[in-house]
């Protein structure tokens, strides 16, 4: 070890001549002059000039003079300017380690998991032309849930988090059930909760190939068979338990405290099976480069979320069941089994119709994924996954199917009931392109029933076309299987697998907006929606979000979302008596995400961003309509005025949530499949001949090469959030800005897909 390993050490004479102790003073590195220090590629500056060297004089002591090693002066600003790193992380309040490379190497990402894979969420590192100085914006975490789970992780409860979570929600679901559902003491059709229970009693009294044709007048079964199959399950326990509650007709309104219980049990039970273990496999599978304090949050996050806890544990549903069945389908998309992932997604849609909205983005995923690996290896997945889908549906429907039924034409029953086209365009105000234009157009008096299904068809069409597009685009323009090599090789520590054999595909990252614009066309375009679906639109938007940073715009996106998709089912959830539900569960949830939209409004001159301007103007009308409703009865003349309003509110931000996905889709995958290739980046750099440190850095990264277009990164990585970096200060006081290193500017990878644009801000001295 030399001196040169240590920081210059201030002198401890202790000469009595005052002058020649001041001349002792210590010094840092802090000026021009750099040397260059390598380190996995990416260099390190270190300013070097005038470096003071000790004076070795006789001390008139007898203390051994000894310099402090540079690992001890982690938390002093000296070790900030020899590591070149920000004080504190803005995330976690830990610096980042000083024996890690990770901060400094720009191929640090391409690290394997414990599996021995890379992560399956790609991101391209774009080129930064010029080295940009930026400061340190300090910011606070304002949102209850990250400071919960690192007061949980600090005091050691890291193990018991998840369990601590999951009973939480469990007493937050059960005390929603103590108020009031759909159709409560409403006779004599009653509501969503009095169908969930008829259809229970059916299924256990009625033989299975008269499910759809029993007494259709008073709630006929209308959902897919594996809907029936659940109601079979729980008529058994109900019948068991209390034969009354179930009894044919005789139980038809019955509202009995015991009957409650047992009907908000269920949808507790039912969730806890399918739609929680979905929940947390995500967050392990989809963050599985990120921290645990990520992982947790994220799924704190998913399980509080307003909308889906009040469908379906205030109102009374099970849509939990197939929005868990779709996410363990995406999860078995991110580790390669696509057959399982397929089979689950068939599942999700035989248990509600309204899975069909998922049906093109995941139904183009593996087109593309088949495009992707080639004629061999895609043509058998390809027959593999059309084998096991036919066979999934087959055994869902096998009682309406021949031998097992008298006739094939009564597969036709559940076919009718599942696509009721016979009820119109739409029933009650929702927040979609037909019952918002609907104001001026009147569309059930300008045409009828045929034309405004197939109008409905073509827009639906043309809403989902772009994503579907660009997924296959991507999948054909990454396709290697005309290139010679017969394999290809993954960068990863330097091994290789063969094609086809990775858990995952580079076009992964465009399934979760490839979900989110699909399903937001089916529900702004598409025949007889109701308002509970923007549950569908929702659940890709809240994935996105849950690994989302405050400063992303997937963030801001994913809180004006949410917010107004709550707002947008208010005059269903004030119907039911849910009122106070309704506004507990929306406080709650911004508070845990750190969100204020009263200050969003005052503060929204300046601006920081459209989407900042957007949501504050959204919810200052919101705010204005709920103080309207509550002050302000409805004319005689406009009954629905109010729910009107609310659609004119929550449609535009459906709109711009629908362009945004398409937006996001293209940058998507412009990042994937990258704008130069290797040999024409090299063609680039050659030209140049400038030497200098900032133009070898320039040079360095203003490219990708080819092999380098899918860098590994999970979903919602923060290896893409906006890079800060703090100025250096010499001893006496003065600041010399730091080097920032050039890959700072970057796709962003959220949610295993969320590429957006990376800014770095420049702040001024």
């Amino acid at each position: 070890m030399t001196m040169a390993d240590f920081p210059e050490p201030a002198s401890l004479s202790r000469s009595k001549d005052a002058q020649q102790s001041s001349q002792s003073s210590h010094s840092i590195p802090g000026s021009s002059s750099t040397s260059t220090y390598a380190s996995a590629g990416n260099p390190l500056v270190i300013n070097t000039h005038n470096i003071r060297r000790p004076h070795h004089q006789q001390s008139p002591s007898s203390e051994i003079i000894a310099p402090t090693p540079r690992r001890h002066l982690l938390e002093s600003n000296a070790s900030h300017s020899w590591l070149h790193t920000p004080p504190l992380s803005p995330v976690s309040s830990r610096g980042i380690s000083p024996t890690s490379t990770r901060a400094t190497s720009p191929h640090s990402h391409l690290t394997r998991g414990t599996n021995g894979q890379q992560s399956f969420g790609s991101i391209m590192e774009l080129s930064a032309p010029k080295l940009t100085i930026v400061k340190v914006a300090h910011t606070s975490e304002s949102g209850m849930g990250r400071r919960w789970i690192r007061w949980s992780h600090k005091r050691g409860m890291r193990s018991s988090l998840i369990a601590l979570i999951f009973l939480a929600c469990v007493f937050l679901k059960l005390s929603l059930g103590l108020g009031s559902y759909s159709g409560e003491n409403t006779p004599p059709m009653y509501g969503d909760y009095e169908a969930q229970r008829h259809w229970m009693e059916i299924t256990i009294h009625i033989p299975i190939h008269q499910w759809y044709k029993y007494d259709l007048q008073y709630w006929g079964l209308d959902y897919p068979p594996l809907t029936a199959y659940v109601s079979w399950i729980c008529g058994i326990a109900a019948h068991s338990i209390n034969p009354t509650w179930v009894a044919l007709d005789s139980s038809r309104g019955i509202e009995t405290a015991s009957s409650k219980l047992f009907m908000r049990a269920s949808v507790v039970v039912f969730d806890a099976l399918i739609c929680v273990p979905a929940l947390l496999l995500f967050s392990r599978t989809w963050f599985s480069t990120r921290s645990q304090r990520t992982q947790d949050l994220a799924f704190l996050l998913l399980m509080l979320h307003p909308a889906l806890l009040l469908v379906d544990f205030g109102h009374f549903q099970y849509n939990s069941i197939m929005l868990g069945l779709t996410i363990m389908a995406m999860n078995f998309f991110a580790t390669g089994q696509d057959l399982l992932g397929a089979v689950s997604f068939v599942l999700s849609l035989g248990f509600k119709q309204m899975a069909l909205y998922y049906a093109p983005a995941i139904g183009s995923y593996l087109v593309a994924k088949c495009v992707l690996l080639g004629p061999a290896n895609g043509g058998r997945l390809f027959v593999h996954l059309a084998l096991t889908t036919v066979a999934t549906f087959m055994l869902l429907f096998l009682p309406w199917i021949p031998p097992f039924s008298a006739s094939p034409l009564l597969i036709l029953d559940p076919i009718y009931r599942i696509f009721p086209f016979a009820r119109g365009l739409f029933e009650d105000k929702v927040a979609n392109f037909w019952c918002a234009s609907n104001v001026v157009m009147k569309w059930k008096k300008w045409a009828d029933q045929e034309i405004l299904v197939k109008a409905a068809a073509v827009l639906t069409l043309l809403g989902f076309l772009p994503s579907v597009i660009v997924v296959g685009k991507a999948a054909w323009d990454l396709k290697v299987w005309n290139e010679p090599a017969a394999t290809k090789v993954v960068e990863s520590n330097g091994e290789s697998e063969p094609e086809g054999s990775s858990s995952h595909t580079q076009i992964l990252p465009l399934l979760p907006y490839a979900l989110l614009n699909s399903s937001m066309s089916f529900f702004l375009f598409s025949f007889q929606v109701h308002e509970k679906t923007i549950l569908l639109p929702l659940m890709p938007l809240m994935l996105l979000f849950s690994g989302a940073t405050s400063d992303s715009e997937v963030y801001s996106w994913g809180a004006l979302g949410s917010n107004v998709a709550v707002f947008s089912m208010w005059p269903l959830l004030k119907k039911d008596g849910l009122a106070l539900s309704y506004f507990s569960l929306t406080l709650l949830w911004n508070r845990l995400i750190g969100h204020d939209p009263i200050k969003l409004i005052y503060t929204a001159f300046p601006f920081n961003s459209y989407v900042h301007l957007f949501s504050a103007g959204v919810y200052a009308a919101v705010i204005s309509l709920h103080l309207l409703e509550l002050i302000v009865a409805p004319p005689a003349r406009y009954p629905d005025l109010f729910p009107v309003l609310n659609v004119l509110i929550s449609t535009p931000v459906f709109v711009c949530l629908w362009l945004w996905s398409i937006k996001c889709c293209v940058q998507v995958s412009w990042a994937i499949t990258g704008p130069l290739a290797f040999g024409e980046a090299e063609n680039e750099h050659s030209k140049r001949s400038s030497t200098t440190l900032s133009d070898v850095n320039e040079r360095r990264f203003s490219f990708v090469a080819k092999s380098d277009r899918t860098r590994a990164a999970s979903l919602g990585h923060a290896r893409g959030k906006r890079v800060r970096r703090s100025s250096t200060h010499s001893a006496t006081g003065s600041a010399t800005s730091t080097a920032i290193p050039p890959s700072s500017s970057v796709f962003r990878g959220n949610a295993g897909s969320n590429f957006v644009e990376e800014r770095v801000r420049a702040y001024p001295e």
